[in-house]
């Protein structure tokens, strides 16, 4: 028989009620062949349970944050898996742990390594519809890890390629992938279907709807992914490798606000400065949306860098201590900076469309700060004030939007 995953987020089953629709789903579900379940928190579990732990301390350590959030999964496959006993389905709870999802020793953002999968194999044999907690797992030392915000997308794709699942159903609280945010511009188009290439690109540029290392371990295993509303039967979006490409055009849109930029003010010119720099962002762990620096022939110049904003204080601190060995004197930061990226196969190298972007922006009279382009976007920087204005813009340009 055919194997769906399928996979629940914390909206769909915020509570009881929809905790039985959504089991009620499986069990039409699995008339048709096996299925496996995996649910995230219900709700904002796992930012209440962040919070708890933040009036008992303000630097949680990791280890005892994975063994706190995982509680969140565990209430909901318990409760999961009563509401299928309720349609006679047999069920069995489990979590990541006792799958066998073996990840790495890193708390709080760990990496999976292997899905052994023996117990749910098992358990499929035997007739049950296993529940996983999604969003945890394993080390080879027996720690309890999580793998990070979005996790549970990561499980169950990953589950879905170990176990060469023919398909694997991401249930959340939209009717798919669009070409912008529904819930903030007014008449965008679901995309029906969109290549594993350009759902990453625009998962890593700020669309929420699936998680980047989903959507990877989905290319790498050729795992077809579907994303549906749990809320309605409507058809849903389907990523998945795209042969026999089209000419390059705009696919889709998404943006960023949640970014901080900060500036070093006249650096003094010398090769060095700016690789050290860097060096010392990346090593810790710093991920560098852009920078960017004046004119390089001139004795001194500003160098700038946008990160994201939650990484804001680790930045202002390695930014200080290198300011002091280098003898920069003044630094500034703002928190005015946004990007929006324009999505679609090939549509970096095709110049027509840049050209495009460019005059739309212009004729809206909306000052762009900075550009960079990949085989599959197109990225701007500018001031928030500019983001909706130049997001509709080129919604209606490319034709976007109904």
């Amino acid at each position: 028989m055919a194997l769906n995953v399928v996979k629940f987020g914390g909206t769909s089953v915020a509570n009881a009620e929809l905790i039985m629709k959504a089991a009620q789903r499986v069990a039409r579900l699995k008339q048709k062949g096996d299925v496996i379940v995996v649910v995230s928190a219900m709700g904002h579990t796992t930012d209440e349970l962040i919070k708890l732990s933040k009036q008992i301390t303000e630097n949680p350590r990791a280890r005892e944050m994975d063994m706190l959030l995982t509680a969140g999964e565990r209430i909901s496959v318990a409760l999961f898996t009563m509401a299928l006993h309720r349609f006679n389905i047999r069920a069995i709870s489990f979590t990541g742990s006792q799958v066998g999802i073996i990840t790495d020793n890193r708390h709080t953002d760990a990496r999976i390594i292997e899905i052994r999968g023996e117990r749910l194999i098992n358990a499929i044999n035997q007739g049950y519809v296993p529940v996983v907690c999604g969003f945890q797992g394993v080390s080879f030392e027996k720690e309890i890890t999580t793998l990070g915000r979005g996790g549970s997308d990561t499980t169950a794709v990953a589950l879905a390629a170990a176990l060469k699942a023919e398909k694997c159903i991401i249930y959340t609280d939209v009717d798919g992938v669009f070409t912008e945010d529904p819930n903030r511009f007014a008449g965008v188009k679901r995309i029906k279907r969109i290549s594993y290439e350009e759902m990453l690109e625009l998962a890593s540029r700020g669309a929420k709807v699936l998680h980047p290392r989903a959507t990877g371990i989905g290319a790498r295993f050729g795992v077809p992914i579907e994303v549906r509303n749990s809320f309605n039967n409507k058809p849903g979006t389907l990523i998945t490798h795209i042969n026999g490409m089209e000419h390059p055009k705009p696919k889709a849109i998404t943006h960023s606000e949640n970014l901080y930029l900060i500036t070093l003010v006249q650096v003094p010119k010398n090769p060095a400065y700016l690789s050290q720099i860097t060096a010392e962002l990346t090593d810790a762990g710093v991920h560098l949306k852009f920078f960017f620096h004046g004119i390089s022939d001139a004795p001194n110049f500003d160098l700038s860098f946008i990160t994201p904003l939650e990484e804001r204080e680790l930045v202002k601190k390695i930014i200080g201590k290198l300011a002091k060995k280098l003898k920069i004197e003044k630094i500034k930061e703002s928190l005015d900076i946004c990007s929006l990226s324009v999505i679609g196969f090939g549509i970096g190298s095709e110049h027509k469309i840049l050209a495009e972007i460019f005059k739309e922006l212009s004729k809206a009279k909306l000052h762009i700060e900075a550009v960079t382009t990949s085989e599959l976007s197109i990225n701007i920087f500018l001031k928030k004030k500019y983001l909706d204005s130049a997001i509709n813009a080129l919604l209606v340009k490319f034709k976007l939007k109904e």
